[in-house]
């Protein structure tokens, strides 16, 4: 069992929540943030040593505080979802491109940024990146786009901020939350698509990634890597 303290960033749902309980499970004490409060009161159930901070990660003037009211420190997890900069390449707005970006590249740079004078030098920075970083999907350029951004951060970090381990976990399609945009009628056949496509034959669970962010904390001879687990579908076209 482990005492250490890890924040998770986006932590209120998702593949977040599911590694705050993943980490409350093995002993680690877990401070989640979100912007949503209403999520944040309902991941106050979860068992053990866990706190909440509402937060907005993409605001980054108000990161420095944060991290203050939260103190010393063993790991930061950044789930940060983002969906902006979807479509045809051809057709990709890019303003919405850029919002991609803001949401969710940039917060999680500047979080890993604004954690530093509280991350204990034998911790760690696990970033969630995504599948589209890898795969070659028509219609994933801007997310790709988005996602390769913060994948290529884990190797330099891992070299610049040693011995602090930076990694990047690369998810697939995973049954979260983030597709509740296309309600229940489209989410069945669109993740029957999925399934087909993937050599395990089914989407994920956010468990199963939060057993992947759980390895790359705990095992203490990774840094620099990027642990893709979506089940193969980059292999399936």
């Amino acid at each position: 069992m482990s005492s250490q303290h890890a924040v998770i960033i986006g932590g209120s749902s998702g593949i977040g929540l599911a590694t705050a309980a993943h980490l409350l499970e093995k002993g680690y004490r877990v401070t989640i943030t979100g912007r949503d409060e209403a999520k944040l009161r309902a991941a106050q159930n979860l068992s053990g040593d866990v706190a909440t901070i509402v937060m907005d990660a993409a605001d980054v003037t108000g990161l420095a505080g944060i991290f203050q009211t939260i103190g010393p420190f063993d790991h930061l997890v950044l789930a940060l979802g983002g969906g902006n900069g979807g479509g045809p390449f051809a057709t990709v707005d890019l303003a919405d491109l850029k919002k991609g970006f803001e949401q969710k590249t940039m917060a999680h740079f500047a979080c890993a940024q604004a954690c530093l004078p509280y991350l204990s030098k034998e911790g760690s920075i696990t970033f969630v990146s995504a599948v589209s970083a890898q795969a070659a999907l028509p219609g994933t350029a801007g997310l790709a786009a988005v996602n390769a951004a913060i994948a290529a951060l884990a190797p330099v970090l891992a070299v610049e901020l040693k011995p602090i381990r930076v990694n990047c976990v690369s998810p697939g399609v995973v049954d979260t939350p983030w597709w509740d945009f296309l309600g229940e009628e489209q989410k069945a056949p669109a993740f029957a698509g999925f399934a087909a496509r993937t050599p395990v034959g089914r989407v994920g669970r956010p468990r199963e990634i939060a057993e992947a962010i759980a390895f790359l904390i705990s095992n203490g001879f990774t840094s620099g890597h990027t642990l893709i687990c979506d089940g193969g579908i980059r292999l399936g076209q």
